[in-house]
């Protein structure tokens, strides 16, 4: 059975990019986190099913709450980053992006006195316009990355790119390592199956035909939650029609098809997939 990359992506609810236009991020210290009591939920989850993951884990929250990111290291899991401001790769400047990058990559090893190899953009944003951030992630020591989706998105995505782990380029010669959120071929549509609002949209046993079908290529899965999509009682935020959609729909049934995902495939952390087909990543 094909050992697939189970991943959480360490946010808070109002963290979410959609969100952008409806909170300030001069705001964020003044409201109750939800992310702990969330991410120790997803923990137990993982120790009772005895699956390993790996967590890309925000710089901001990071900062304030290091003992979580301890306790996720504790428990054998890998700890990533996933950027400090939760801004937009694309709506950065290569210079700003280099510093949050760094800090929040510094701050993650020094809390787990590890080295930290993984990195993951907000809202999956490296795309054609800022594909320089894939030379920044290797100045700064990263050797792999899961930021681009395969597909056409509104924020994100490379139509046409590599649909499984591979090695990438950077614009000035550099190498990376590439894991793409995973998509499937279902009724001749490239379907993006890869976790989160994807996963709470579609019917479960659509989920698992899209994956099931990428292990029959003998090749591995990459799969994505949040800490917030176990916890439907999150204070509601008031956004777009679409952005609320989103976002909302279908929290009640995330906690049960969690669980019987972790029942029909099998699970690792990014490090350990991408190790077993001899990419390396550290």
């Amino acid at each position: 059975m094909i050992k697939n990359a189970l991943t959480v992506d360490v946010e808070d609810y109002f963290h979410v990019s959609a969100f952008a236009g409806s909170i300030d991020r001069k705001d964020w210290d003044s409201i109750p986190l939800r992310v702990v009591d969330n991410t120790q939920r997803l923990l137990q989850l993982f120790a009772d099913s005895n699956v390993k993951a790996t967590f890309f884990v925000l710089g901001w929250v990071a900062e304030r709450v290091p003992e979580l990111v301890r306790d996720i290291a504790k428990e054998n899991h890998e700890v990533a980053c996933h950027g400090y401001s939760h801004e937009l790769v694309y709506n950065q400047s290569p210079e700003v992006f280099r510093q949050e990058t760094v800090r929040s990559k510094s701050l993650l090893e020094d809390i787990i006195q590890a080295p930290v190899y993984g990195y993951r953009a907000a809202s999956y944003s490296i795309t054609d316009r800022s594909l320089w951030a894939i030379d920044v992630l290797c100045e700064a020591g990263f050797t792999y990355d899961s930021s681009i989706f395969p597909i056409r998105h509104d924020r994100y995505g490379i139509p046409g790119s590599p649909e499984h782990p591979y090695n990438l380029d950077s614009p000035n010669g550099q190498v990376l390592t590439e894991f793409p959120l995973s998509t499937a071929s279902i009724l001749g549509y490239r379907l993006p199956v890869a976790g989160g609002g994807y996963f709470r949209l579609y019917p479960y046993r659509l989920t698992k035909m899209g994956l099931s079908q990428i292990n029959r290529k003998e090749q591995p899965f990459i799969f994505y939650m949040h800490p917030w999509e176990i916890d439907p009682a999150q204070p509601r935020i008031a956004a777009s029609r679409l952005s609320r959609f989103r976002h909302y729909n279908n929290l009640n049934k995330f906690e049960s098809r969690l669980q019987n995902l972790m029942n029909d495939f099998r699970f690792g952390r990014v490090s350990d997939v991408l190790g077993d087909m001899g990419l390396a990543v550290n």
